[in-house]
């Protein structure tokens, strides 16, 4: 089993993979980027959302409970960038809000999640990098990737209000949120070792300490 398995969660644009990045080459963990197998589905999903959504994202869910499963076989320490728990929890919640997955397809499609991802041994830690739509607006534009200056603020801010939702109900894992408004931790040296300084303290149980001994004062 892995010594440390910490995922980064977040919305798109938020700066996920960059951390994971940082943070790798700081310690020395493993980083584990999204899976990218390629999605047969996706050109029929496109043209056909409401046809097409239940097979994508059943896809997408096998893909991410592969790597899931994967990576409790390694050991050491893994920074993983996106969980299996954001697919579901957030976009394929987001296609049924928006009535591209039926009742019956979204009631099939998250029964199947929930029964897969109780056999499987959560992180030790979910790492939630959250920003206000604006903050992610602006990244998403100077990354410069072309196939994401269409997404809409509404669907950020949908997805950003799942994100949220999802992060203060989640229950298998503790969650560390970091608001990244206010932070650069490609350019400032101190705002990665801020987040690196919080994550070692909850990944020794530092917080809690914290608490109890203010509980007794």
């Amino acid at each position: 089993m892995p010594t440390y398995f910490v995922t980064i969660a977040g919305n798109i644009g938020v700066g996920k993979s960059t951390l994971v990045s940082l943070l790798a080459g700081k310690l020395g963990w493993e980083p584990v980027m999204e899976a990218v197998a390629e999605n047969p589905y996706l050109a029929d999903f496109y043209a056909d959302m409401n046809r097409w959504s239940f097979h994508s994202q059943i896809f997408f869910l096998v893909r991410r409970l592969q790597q899931h499963h994967t990576l409790l076989q390694q050991s050491g320490a893994i920074l993983q960038d996106r969980s299996v728990y954001e697919d579901a929890e957030i976009f394929a919640r987001n296609l049924y809000h928006q009535g591209y997955l039926s009742e019956r397809d979204w009631n099939a499609y998250y029964e199947l999640y929930v029964t897969l991802t109780r056999l499987l041994k959560p992180p030790d830690l979910v790492i939630y990098l959250r920003a206000s739509t604006p903050t992610l607006r602006r990244r998403i534009e100077g990354r410069g990737r072309e196939y994401e200056r269409n997404i809409a603020d509404p669907y950020l801010q949908d997805l950003n209000r799942l994100y949220d939702e999802w992060a203060a109900a989640f229950t298998l894992s503790p969650v560390l949120t970091v608001d990244t408004d206010n932070l650069d931790y490609v350019q400032y040296d101190e705002h990665l070792e801020q987040i690196w300084s919080r994550i070692y303290d909850r990944l020794h149980g530092r917080d809690y300490l914290a608490l109890k001994e203010l509980s007794q004062g």
